[in-house]
């Protein structure tokens, strides 16, 4: 068959270890054959991002806020072993951080479903999706190792120099403090996105916080929350059927358990960090997610929402086989070229995603699949190296397209 042509780049960031490889096969085995890749490339390997000062990360977001669509692979968010695993200049911050906090907006987070792979949560019969703050809290935030005895204060100067203080802690021995941000222009984003997809998806939006303990911070976010819903939102929610729900971050968790799924969670930064991974493991797997970050300004960026896999990267290594899942990394593909071909009018290549998209769980439902699913699976299933499952996936994707 003709290659699919594309009109405009996506913006192409590769990673680090093990998905590294994986993005590449993805692209050698099903993309490449198909479609006339266009894209803009950047490398976010650790190595390079040490080597550019982190700059190669902030050009990438800014791609990304200039062509509107991109796709990027798992990065290495270092610590103090990594720093000297790869001989770093210093702890550079993570790149989804970077960028989120450049392009702003949600991340939007939801499981891939797959007959045979049952949720540990027997009652979850519908999906969750599961909205996350992109903007601030601990991955902006600023830290400091209390040496000794000492009073430690938040001090806020305004434009005109007057100086407002307000005491934390008066420490009488070493300890740590952290001092964390957000912006009402970024929680109004966040707010409006989670109200519009809310819409378009035509599920019911929870919103949950910690306010009772965080009086100032977090019972911001519920206002903003409330105020948009009741000033704008409440009419068309009431008009499609839905509703929009607040309540305590503890409750919400308790709600969610006992619940048939169905509906969009929206958190704060950290807290849809860690429920985002809780929601993966319990459907099914971290790399049975796809991630997508909605910027409000009309920008998209496709992820795999989990690690570089480094045990698996280090045996790859050795020379040794692996069964890697590479579903996540081919759902942010799926997602970027999508979204490239529906801003540009292409059909042919939305068509091209639904087919690999069908194809890879069509896949996983006829008993062929990476090795951490197949404790998972109702039937029989019969695990295969990752570059055995990548075969089986175009082989099923050619007689879909054929």
């Amino acid at each position: 068959m003709e290659k699919i042509r594309m009109s405009t780049p996506l913006v192409e960031m590769d990673g680090d270890e093990m998905t590294r490889v994986i993005w590449h096969m993805i692209k050698e085995k099903l993309l490449l054959p198909y479609i006339d890749l266009k894209t803009e490339y950047y490398d976010l390997s650790l190595k390079h991002r040490d080597e550019t000062n982190d700059q190669v990360t902030m050009d990438s977001a800014y791609a990304a806020q200039r062509l509107g669509v991109a796709v990027k692979c798992a990065t290495i968010t270092p610590n103090g072993q990594r720093v000297t695993e790869y001989n770093l200049k210093q702890m550079w911050k993570s790149p989804n951080g970077t960028i989120r906090a450049i392009l702003d907006g949600t991340v939007f987070r939801a499981p891939v479903l797959v007959k045979g792979i049952t949720s540990c949560v027997i009652n979850w019969k519908k999906p969750i999706i599961l909205a996350r703050h992109a903007y601030g809290d601990i991955y902006r935030n600023v830290e400091y190792r209390v040496p000794g005895k000492g009073l430690a204060e938040i001090c806020f100067t305004d434009e005109d120099g007057h100086e407002t203080r307000l005491p934390i802690h008066q420490f009488k021995g070493p300890g740590v403090i952290r001092g964390m941000h957000n912006t009402d222009e970024s929680i109004l984003s966040f707010a409006h996105s989670c109200f519009r997809y809310a819409l378009d998806c035509k599920q019911d939006l929870w919103f949950s916080t910690k306010d009772t303990i965080s009086k100032t911070y977090d019972h911001h976010f519920k206002d903003i929350f409330s105020d948009l819903y009741e000033n704008i939102y409440k009419a068309d929610f009431e008009k499609a059927g839905i509703t929009y729900f607040y309540t305590l971050i503890d409750d919400a968790v308790a709600r969610v358990i006992r619940s048939e799924g169905g509906f969009i969670w929206a958190l704060k930064n950290y807290d849809g960090d860690v429920m985002s991974d809780m929601l993966a493991t319990a459907f099914s797997s971290l790399a049975m997610m796809t991630s997508v970050l909605v910027s409000p300004h009309g920008q998209y960026e496709y992820e795999a929402a989990h690690g570089t896999v480094t045990r698996h990267y280090y045996r790859y290594l050795k020379g040794e086989e692996t069964s890697t899942n590479p579903v996540a990394t081919i759902f942010a593909w799926t997602g970027a070229l999508s979204k490239r071909g529906e801003l540009d009018g292409i059909p042919e290549l939305c068509k091209f995603s639904a087919a690999l998209e069908a194809a890879t769980v069509a896949t996983i439902e006829s008993g062929k699949m990476t090795k951490d699913l197949v404790p998972l699976f109702e039937g029989e299933a019969q695990s295969l190296s990752t570059e055995a499952f990548l075969d089986a996936i175009a082989q099923g994707l050619s007689a879909r397209l054929d």
